[in-house]
């Protein structure tokens, strides 16, 4: 079999050398499709009675946007990742589970990467304004180039020089962990469980009348919103698995993997 891939990771100090933060993202797009690598300057929009059109749909413009730079399939507006002039870093996945995912045009996943770059100078400001446009927007429409259907939630992980934030969606619910040190990876599946520390206000009552969660058990958010046996996430075989299993073994000062972007505290380098 070829190697097929859609991960994302970062480490933190004390897991790298020079309190450096590392953000990392390989992708397994259809392997026609255009990639490309693109710079957009920071901009000032004066005119904020217009709109801003993405992939499928028009939102609302914001007075300033942020210099990205961006990695992204050439058909679509938005990004698979990328990075902005704060240093801020964004990468996306895809992800399923009991929310049935929306075929009705809305936001992708990656028009809130490139949303969340160009409108936020720390991550978790990233995430703010990721949550907002989901609850405003919702996401869904076609995530690939022609003919085929291929819709899905989305996963975000997001850093800046300070720290990063597991953001985890399912239709307009979401989770999110923070993540203060070391290393963390996801990839096509939810992955946060119990450590929530940021939330949907209505998230925990959806499930409940769902069916999902009793209200009574220590609420676990990739247990409940999909199907995944969450005491056996981080020994069975599959991506997270075996990203995790990676990002443990070398998480200290002598870290040697594959870089997309590095960073300092103080510094990009």
């Amino acid at each position: 079999m070829e190697p097929r891939s859609c991960d994302t990771f970062v480490a933190l100090p004390p897991a790298t050398v020079k309190n450096r933060i590392i953000f990392g993202k390989n992708s397994d797009r259809l392997c026609d499709e255009v990639q490309e690598v693109v710079y957009f300057p920071a901009a000032v929009h004066d005119n904020l009675r217009g709109h801003l059109k993405c992939t499928y749909i028009e939102i609302d413009q914001v007075r300033e946007t942020y210099a990205v730079v961006l990695s992204r399939p050439a058909w679509l507006w938005g990004a698979e990742m990328g990075a902005n002039e704060h240093g801020v870093c964004i990468g996306n996945e895809a992800v399923w589970g009991r929310e049935e995912v929306c075929d009705k045009e809305a936001l992708l996943g990656m028009d809130l990467v490139r949303l969340g770059l160009e409108r936020a100078d720390t991550a978790e400001k990233a995430l703010d304004v990721i949550v907002d446009l989901l609850e405003k927007y919702g996401q869904g429409g076609n995530c690939s180039e022609g003919g085929m259907a291929f819709s899905y939630h989305n996963s975000f992980l997001i850093a800046d020089r300070n720290e990063a934030w597991i953001l985890e969606t399912a239709g307009k619910y979401w989770a999110a962990e923070k993540v203060h040190e070391g290393v963390r990876n996801i990839s096509n599946q939810l992955s946060i469980t119990t450590k929530i520390d940021r939330e949907h206000p209505d998230m925990r009552n959806y499930a409940k009348q769902k069916g999902w969660w009793d209200g009574k058990k220590e609420f676990d958010f990739a247990a409940t919103y999909s199907y995944i046996d969450t005491t056996k996430m981080t020994v069975s075989p599959g991506r997270y698995c075996e990203g995790y299993k990676l990002l443990n073994k070398h998480k200290d000062p002598k870290l040697h993997l594959g870089l997309w972007i590095c960073m300092s505290r103080s510094r990009a380098v």
